[in-house]
């Protein structure tokens, strides 16, 4: 992917694995690093960075994966469509056509989220647009602050969380393998933060069919209001099952990756919500269409992240939750509590007295690297 020499633009990418303070648990993975790959776009004397997050058992691709899709792609050929037209042009250009057909680029959703979030970054400084002005369909006017979801995953006890993660909007709880533990962890959440405060569990695709109705309704009596992705991905008659039978409200994470999963799971009766992620979903801009489709058919939707993001992808997830503040809940991840130093700056804030976000500052993603992001520098494209 080496640009020849008189080019019009450079790129250089990096694996970041930063070591976390702590270890995150679910039942699908335990994660004791970061594992994002980030891109900086060099041209006409403008950077800009984007990311992406790979897991396999969410989108099948992985960090080695998506590297090796990266090296089929012609920089020097993105580059010139990037700078030989006017920069709102191609900024329009992306709304209307999206990303591979403005671009002429294909492959995975990583692949391209990494490759879609640092273009829009580049235009958004080369026009001084912020954040929210990068993507289409953002509602008038932008609020103060959005109130932010609490996770608890399997490395804390429900008392510990209870003491220590509050105040409480919306509370997430990560399944284990015994539904009565879980439970009772509902219980005793709900029990001490009333009836208001929304609390789903993440099961992370470890339920069966033969299980799901029962765990679903000692749940739901338990005080759950969600369930998310209760069964292996795609399990689309099962789900519809559940639904009908479990007593509880389904979020679909794994199983809708792209606009024609988010379909095959509204035709079926599949769920209730979505869970939206950039990366997963191929970019802010292909995350952007997946709300209007949810609202075009009655469905909620959440903004959530993968765990151990480390820069772009955070403000990229975010600008899409100010424009949109009619989300269930915005996930705005733990960067601050996992990670001692990070690769970006200014790094993305929470404010954890009230549990809310403001909106990002300066144009693009409104970062930029760190000169501690060289040590994980791993080749110049």
């Amino acid at each position: 992917m080496a640009p020849e020499t008189g080019s019009p633009g450079r790129a250089r990418l990096y694996h970041v694995e930063l070591p976390m303070r702590t270890p995150f648990e679910h039942p699908a993975a335990r994660r004791r690093t970061s594992d994002s790959l980030v891109l900086r776009l060099s041209a006409d004397g403008v950077d800009g960075i984007g990311e992406c997050a790979p897991r396999s058992y969410v989108t099948g691709e992985t960090a080695a994966s998506v590297r090796a899709a990266l090296e089929q792609v012609d920089s020097a050929a993105l580059c010139a469509v990037l700078t030989g037209r006017d920069p709102e042009e191609v900024l329009g250009l992306l709304h209307r056509d999206g990303f591979s057909r403005t671009f002429g680029i294909t492959g995975g959703n990583n692949l391209l989220c990494l490759l879609e979030t640092a273009v829009l970054d580049w235009l958004g400084r080369r026009l001084g647009l912020g954040a929210r002005a990068l993507l289409p369909g953002a509602e008038a006017g932008t609020p103060p602050s959005l109130p932010v979801s609490q996770v608890l995953d399997l490395s804390l006890d429900a008392e510990e969380f209870l003491a220590s993660r509050g105040p409480f909007h919306f509370v997430k709880i990560k399944a284990s393998d015994d539904v009565e533990h879980d439970a009772r962890t509902v219980r005793t959440i709900r029990d001490r933060i009333g009836g208001d405060v929304p609390v789903m569990v993440d099961a992370n695709m470890c339920w069966t069919p033969a299980n799901a109705v029962g765990h679903a309704r000692r749940l739901r009596e338990a005080g759950v209001d969600y369930v998310e992705e209760p069964l292996p991905k795609g399990s689309w008659e099962a789900l519809r099952v559940l639904r009908r039978d479990g007593g509880v409200r389904i979020m679909l994470d794994e199983s809708v990756c792209t606009a024609r999963d988010a379909r095959t799971a509204v035709e079926s009766g599949a769920c209730d919500a979505f869970n939206i992620r950039v990366s997963k979903n191929g970019g802010p801009l292909p995350a952007a269409g997946l709300v209007d489709y949810a609202r075009e058919n009655g469905v909620g939707f959440q903004f959530g992240v993968q765990v151990a993001e480390v820069g772009p992808l955070i403000n990229a997830g975010r600008a899409l939750a100010f424009g949109r503040p009619d989300a269930l809940t915005v996930e705005a991840g733990q960067s601050d509590r996992f990670f001692p130093e990070m690769i970006v700056a200014p790094p993305p804030a929470v404010d954890r007295g009230t549990n809310t976000l403001s909106p990002a500052g300066g144009t693009g993603w409104g970062m930029a690297l760190a000169a501690s992001a060289e040590r994980w520098a791993v080749r110049d494209l």
